[in-house]
């Protein structure tokens, strides 16, 4: 069990998690990216056999094929405002699902993710007292990486429902962690192209 997760167990609070596969891989002909296939399995598959484990509930966030995501081994929420607006309406869809006091997010197209990224972006929220962990690569933030505490929900709505949808431009507006996490930098290789899914495929075990 991660440093994390025994923190939170102690002071007796929550951490959920959210594999955003909402999108509409548009880079990939429109397929649902979740549901293309490395080495025999789902690719969203191979982020919630890494996350699950670190969290104490985890959700897809999809917007079709709910059926399919199911059968991957977690609940299925779809987005609560409309038109496909993005990773945060993902994020608060999730809040509003799972109940619990932080939430983790991350894509579905990054089968590469490690373990330690929640770590880090965890002990980050307890240690730094903020509301908001986010990766960073060494070069620049990866926003889609983010532990968020709940207390955020109501102003992320706000932003949303004010037809605001830039992921920076909400988290400039919270107190936010940037969490060096260059040391795993493979869980930001995201799958975009087929050349890239062959490349994956190849590597995966």
């Amino acid at each position: 069990m991660s440093d994390f997760l025994q923190a939170l167990n102690k002071q007796q609070k929550t951490i959920g998690a959210v594999v955003l596969s909402g999108g509409l891989a548009r880079r990939m002909g429109g397929q649902d990216k979740g549901l293309i296939v490395l080495n025999g399995r789902a690719m969203a598959s191979w982020v919630i056999d890494v996350v699950k484990p670190e969290v104490h509930q985890i959700v897809i966030n999809a917007n079709r094929n709910e059926s399919e995501y199911r059968q991957l081994g977690a609940e299925v929420i779809n987005d609560r405002h409309e038109g496909h607006i993005g990773p945060l309406a993902g994020l608060s869809a999730a809040m509003h699902f799972l109940n619990t006091d932080y939430v983790f997010m991350c894509p579905c197209d990054s089968p590469f993710i490690e373990k330690p990224l929640i770590n880090a972006l965890g002990m980050a929220c307890l240690n730094d007292e903020v509301d908001i962990a986010v990766a960073h690569d060494a070069n620049r933030m990866q926003p889609v990486f983010c532990i968020a505490h709940r207390s955020t929900l109501g102003q992320l709505d706000a932003y949303l429902e004010s037809g605001e949808r830039k992921i920076d431009r909400w988290y400039a507006t919270q107190r936010l962690a940037e969490v060096d996490c260059a040391a795993w930098s493979d869980s930001f290789r995201n799958i975009n192209t087929e050349e890239e899914r062959l490349q994956a495929q190849s590597e995966l075990t």
